[in-house]
């Protein structure tokens, strides 16, 4: 199984997860540094303070990665260490890592993937209300016109934002992420001024030169129970209708808008009962429907769903009445997630075909073991066996007439896992956290050498 000619290998970290240097250098604090230092919201009171000190230990990662042969790597920038207060006055010292870091890499001749917002948002602009309210768009903007005149003579890849989706229905519909609000209005409020930030920041990029731009989502097939085998199952009226709904708040509510100019009924019906659209302005969707290069899929597990007659709507699903969310029958991870990697092949064949004015890269794709050192190395069977099938699948929609370019797997390092704190291990690379010690898990030296053969 050999991949098209410069397909593209290499792994995905995100900077809170991995940074630490929480108050270093002039960086102010985020979102995450204020919900992780809340009693009880994280695991174990985990924060990332010091996380994997990736901001001190970078040189040492990117000298792994080159010894994994890793030929791209995808990381995201700290707002908060470029703008402590979320506008005004850019923070040199900031950039400086960032310098450091592209200097080491493109040295390494690995390509940087940078991703402008991955969740972590300056406390002070969610003071002021965060994503909820239309200016954080605008300081988005200004934010990624900033770094890209400090570091776009070295980037070629640019990702506005990574899973959108999360960012909005997780931390301001059931407040289980950062900054921890329950308010299904806001929450759809969130997802459109994330959709105008994309669209704001993407046009000021092109306008400097930016020569690829990509919007990252975490993408999912909405399957029922009885499709997750059987993709042809046949389906009652109202399995449809929920399969069409969540579909719709999931994956739809972000790619319509970016490439088609236009969201599915479903959402509006949605943000109707939900706070109303008056938010959305006449122009909106002009600005956030900016050409754009790549569509990043980040994909872990289906989500699998079914009719549920007088169910309320989920908190983290605005517009979902009547729906319920339900099992796969499959293996499951560490963090309960089931594995079924044909979704990964069904979603980029389907992607491919909705969406052809993109092409696609995986920009997120791996799994949570409880990993161990034994005699110096970590036999992850199971984390291997969840790559190769999901790298197979990925083959399978090439072959299917997806126009897949690359596969970053998640993670690089086991890192800061949000609300799971330091519990849930995705890295191919195991972190000792109290010694730092970084040890390349088998899976890393099997995804080594597929990379040589440029395949399985």
């Amino acid at each position: 199984m050999t991949f098209p000619e410069n397909f593209v290998w290499g792994a995905a970290t995100a900077s809170y997860q991995i940074e630490g240097a929480a108050k270093e250098d002039g960086r102010g604090p985020s979102i995450w540094d204020t919900f992780s230092g809340t009693a009880g919201k994280v695991h174990n009171g985990d924060t990332g303070a010091v996380a994997c000190d990736h901001y001190h230990r970078y040189a040492d990662d990117v000298k792994l990665m080159r010894e994994l042969n890793l030929a791209a790597y995808r990381f995201s920038i700290a707002w908060p260490r470029i703008q402590p207060d979320g506008s005004g006055p850019i923070n040199p010292a900031g950039l400086d890592f960032y310098d450091r870091l592209l200097d080491e890499l493109l040295k390494a001749e690995i390509s940087p993937y940078v991703t402008l917002y991955h969740w972590d948002l300056p406390q002070a602009l969610e003071d002021r209300g965060g994503w909820a309210e239309r200016d954080t768009a605008h300081r988005f903007a200004d934010y990624a016109a900033a770094v890209h005149a400090r570091l776009g003579d070295r980037v070629e890849q640019w990702a506005t934002l990574n899973e959108p989706w999360v960012a909005a229905f997780l931390g301001y519909g059931n407040g289980v992420h950062a900054p921890g609000r329950k308010d299904a209005a806001a929450a759809m409020r969130a997802a459109h001024h994330l959709l105008l930030g994309h669209g704001l920041a993407a046009r000021r990029l092109r306008e400097a030169g930016a020569r690829s731009l990509m919007l990252v989502v975490n993408s999912a097939p909405v399957l029922t129970p009885a499709q997750v085998d059987d993709p042809a199952a046949a389906l009652s009226e109202e399995d449809a209708a929920a399969v069409r709904t969540i579909d719709a708040l999931l994956n739809r509510q972000f790619l319509d808008p970016a490439l088609r100019g236009a969201y599915p009924a479903e959402v509006l019906a949605a943000a109707e009962r939900n706070g109303g659209t008056a938010h959305i302005r006449d122009g909106d969707l002009a600005i956030i429907n900016v050409p754009i290069d790549l569509i990043g899929v980040n994909y872990y597990n289906p989500c699998v769903v079914q009719a549920a007659p007088g169910t309320p709507a989920d908190p983290a699903w605005p517009g979902s009445e009547d729906v319920g969310f339900a099992a796969a029958d499959a293996p499951v991870t560490a963090m309960g997630w089931p594995v079924v990697p044909t979704g990964l092949s069904r979603l980029l064949v389907r992607l491919s075909h909705d969406y052809p004015q993109a092409g696609f890269m995986v920009t997120e794709n791996g799994a949570a073991y409880d990993d161990a050192v034994e005699g110096g190395r970590v036999h992850d069977a199971d984390r291997l066996a969840y790559l190769d099938g999901h790298l197979r699948a990925v083959d399978l929609a090439i072959k299917q007439g997806a126009d897949v370019r690359g596969y970053l797997v998640w993670s690089l390092l086991d890192n800061f896992e949000w609300a799971e704190g330091y519990r849930r291990r995705f890295g191919i690379v195991h972190v000792d956290y109290a010694t730092q010690a970084r040890t390349p898990k088998d899976s890393a030296l099997w995804y080594r050498d597929v990379i040589a053969g440029n395949g399985l």
